[in-house]
């Protein structure tokens, strides 16, 4: 049947774009099917399993502006106890799914403005619950620069595209194609015609959101990331990566990132390799519904073109920044964990400790520290070459230690440490009193020896006595020290400056908030940067403290914190029950106790046979089994049992530090080097670095030995952390020994 150009694209037109029933058009009429708003409380609560009351109070509280910290440790009566991990999971959620609902409402708008908007549309993008799904859909209507498609629409091609797409006809192409000819638009021949509307049809097909979604599905499922090297005779630490290949649903996190990174430095090449033959089929499927000769042949090529041309290259790109994106969470999280527990390592309390930053030609600087961080004194001494002056070292080392009665050195494992150890042991036989030695982390070290804070600190010391300092107080109180040092520059993860740094700065500052309040901060001692971790403290509220502090000498209550300047009642409640007073005019300021639950803490006091002086002269041990019935205990009070349970177990063991529970680090008092080491041989070490494919164990020996994730358990594992933790103490059979590389393979299984 032969028909007019315009009767022939109005019949077309509703095949045109979606293809999906010859036989119907499909319409759903106004109020038939109505989009709703995502329940997000709803969609929350089920994806981390827990109970809506429970999501509600807690978006609840972050929407009035309680942080993480206050709302974990003071509001567990309204959450039900949810832990800081649940709580950011929940954050992260809640602020996605509400940009998501944002982006729905913006992509209606545009939609609707353009009179496009169907219901049955509008329900698609109403219930999509992922961005991908909503750009997806809104590709067809989305703005676009010029593309061959609209340059094709321009010149009036697009009903020809409509009779194709039909594919009825019963009579050549290039005849009909014939009828669209128009010089004057710059169609000249059939050929052009026919070009035209392959490229309109082709832009359609690409656009299709359900197409997409599909292809999307198939290449992650049957697709094959493949990498080559761009020099294979080039040395590089890439070269497991110069022939690869992994299917995409396979791939580790570490390799992904280490892919990336192999690429930028144009080592490789990295491509995905798509089931294409699989892709075609099913786009023919979709796309080719009568056998036509005259059109069937023209969507093969055209359908070809979509895909190689516009599908593709996106969909790759889209896949590739998805794996991006998920080996970077993975590779954050891993660093957040190590960094807690470096954070979370316990103090080493009440030594004078002599912080030794090594160095060849500059001399190694030296700063002595008393147990409340104060240095005592600095200088400098040249054991090492090209000086090699180790007497006159030794003699300046026993002065110190006579004088100052240092009982612990911390030695920083940068350039030239193996040649100070030496020293180190060699005097440590010398001296008739006990002194003990520890090999500590420099990393960011350095960073924080040149910060404007460094600077502040120390202003008549050079840079090198600054991070002799920051390593003796790194044992004294890791957390107080490592809070100064950006998390970044630590040491503790993995490709961490290939990341989104925006995300990976969030993620460690949460962590290090975490930590802060977790332990708590004397308000007498803690220094700015301490204090500006603490929930509801910024910088300039820190820095007021302190300052006050200076003005007007030590806190003697909590309540003077309200006499700080631009420190309001809502952040006073936010901050007050992790801020500590000893020796106040309170003995429950030098608790976790908060402000709120004075009154009921005083009443449960009394209550149970005690008095406040009790509490202030240490006597409350065994209140917890004076409690007995904590249920009858709460109803008697009127508070929940969560509530007091909490107020028991604190007032049990007050200010007690959660740190004093980790692992304490290995002294040492003698020195082991690589060639010493032998195949079989059983160590204690301690864990510095835990990653994707294992975890570095610091046996001693200056460089770290690696525990593969294959040798650290005779049970299968997911991941290393299921296993250890940094700063755990560990015991490690040596597996090899390669002196060239500097290379220690170390096992933790098929020990006794």
């Amino acid at each position: 049947m032969r028909c007019g150009k315009k009767q022939c694209y109005l019949e077309s037109l509703w095949t045109f774009r979606y293809n999906k029933d010859i036989a119907s058009e499909k319409t759903l009429k106004s109020g038939e099917k109505k989009g709703v708003t995502m329940d997000i409380i709803a969609k929350i609560s089920e994806e981390l399993g827990i109970r809506k009351n429970q999501a509600e109070a807690a978006v609840k509280l972050i929407d009035e502006g309680n942080t993480i910290p206050f709302i974990v440790r003071y509001r567990k009566e309204a959450t039900g106890a949810l832990n800081d991990e649940v709580l950011r999971n929940l954050y992260e959620r809640l602020t996605y799914l509400r940009n998501l609902e944002e982006r729905k409402e913006t992509v209606l708008a545009g939609i609707e403005e353009q009179g496009k908007l169907t219901d049955e549309l509008k329900a698609q993008i109403m219930s999509a619950e992922t961005m991908v799904v909503v750009e997806d859909l809104y590709r067809p209507y989305k703005p676009k620069r010029r593309t061959r498609a609209t340059i094709a629409k321009e010149k009036g091609l697009e009903p020809l595209a409509g009779i194709i797409t039909l594919q009825m006809l019963n009579t050549s192409l290039e005849e009909e194609a014939e009828k669209f000819v128009d010089p004057e638009k710059e169609v000249t021949s059939a050929e052009d015609a026919i070009a035209g509307a392959k490229d309109i049809i082709a832009e359609s097909i690409s656009d299709e959101a359900d197409y997409r979604s599909r292809i999307r599905d198939l290449t992650v499922k049957k697709g094959r990331v493949i990498s080559a090297a761009k020099d294979p005779e080039a040395e590089s630490v890439y070269e497991m990566y110069y022939e690869f290949d992994e299917p995409v649903a396979k791939l580790a996190g570490h390799r992904i990132l280490a892919l990336n990174r192999g690429e930028n430095e144009k080592f490789l090449t990295v491509k995905i390799e798509a089931p294409v033959e699989d892709i075609l089929r099913y786009l023919e499927k979709k796309v080719i519904v009568r056998d036509n000769p005259q059109t069937t042949p023209v969507l093969k090529e055209v359908i070809e073109d979509a895909y190689d041309r516009l599908i593709a290259p996106a969909i790759e790109r889209e896949i590739r920044s998805d794996l991006t994106e998920k080996a970077e969470d993975g590779a954050i999280k891993v660093f957040g964990k190590n960094l807690e527990q470096l954070l979370m390592q316990p103090p080493i309390a009440g030594q004078v400790v002599l912080g030794w930053d090594p160095a060849f030609r500059t001399g190694c600087k030296l700063a002595v520290v008393d147990p409340t961080g104060k240095v005592l004194d600095t200088t400098v001494i040249y054991p090492t070459a090209p000086q090699n002056k180790v007497e006159e070292a030794k003699a300046v080392l026993k002065k110190l230690i006579s004088k100052y009665h240092i009982t612990l050195i911390s030695l920083g494992n940068g350039t030239a440490s193996r040649e100070s150890e030496q020293v180190i042991v060699e005097l440590l036989k010398e001296i008739p009193v006990k002194v003990q030695y520890i090999i500590v982390n420099e990393a960011g070290a350095s960073v924080y020896s040149a910060s404007k804070l460094a600077t502040e600190e120390f202003p008549q010391f050079d840079v090198g006595q600054r991070s002799a300092a920051s390593m003796a107080r790194r044992l004294q109180d890791p957390l107080a020290e490592l809070v100064k040092i950006d998390p970044k520059s630590i040491g503790v993860g993995q490709y961490q400056h290939d990341m989104n740094q925006k995300k990976l700065t969030e993620a460690l500052d949460a962590v290090v908030e975490d930590s802060v309040n977790q332990v708590g901060v004397d308000l007498n001692t803690a220094s700015a940067p301490l204090m500006e971790h603490i929930s509801g403290i910024n910088k300039t509220l820190a820095k007021n403290i302190v300052e006050y502090r200076e003005a007007n000498g030590r806190f003697k209550n909590r309540k003077e914190l309200l006499k700080v300047a631009k420190l309001g009642p809502k952040a006073f409640e936010q901050c007050a029950g992790f801020m500590r007073i000893t020796g106040g005019t309170n003995p429950l300021d030098a608790t976790s106790v908060h402000p709120e639950s004075y009154e009921v803490t005083e009443t449960l006091i009394q209550h149970l046979g005690y008095s406040m002086d009790d509490l202030a002269s240490g006597q409350l041990k065994g209140i917890t089994k004076a409690a007995g019935d904590i249920k009858a205990l709460a109803k008697e009070l009127g508070v929940g049992t969560v509530t007091v349970t909490d107020l028991v177990k604190e007032l049990e063991k007050p200010a007690r530090d959660p740190r004093s529970e980790m692992p304490q680090p290995i002294l040492r008092g003698d020195i082991l080097e690589m060639k010493d080491l032998k195949e079989g041989m059983i160590l204690k070490g301690t864990v510095r670095n835990v990653i994707d494919f294992g975890a570095f164990v610091d046996i001693g020996v200056h460089q770290d030995g690696l525990v593969h994730i294959s040798q650290m358990s005779d049970k299968f594992i997911k991941h290393p952390l299921d296993v250890v933790s940094v700063g755990d103490i560990v015991t490690v059979k040596v597996m090899s020994v390669d002196l060239a590389k500097k290379r220690i393979q170390l096992t933790m299984k098929g020990i006794n």
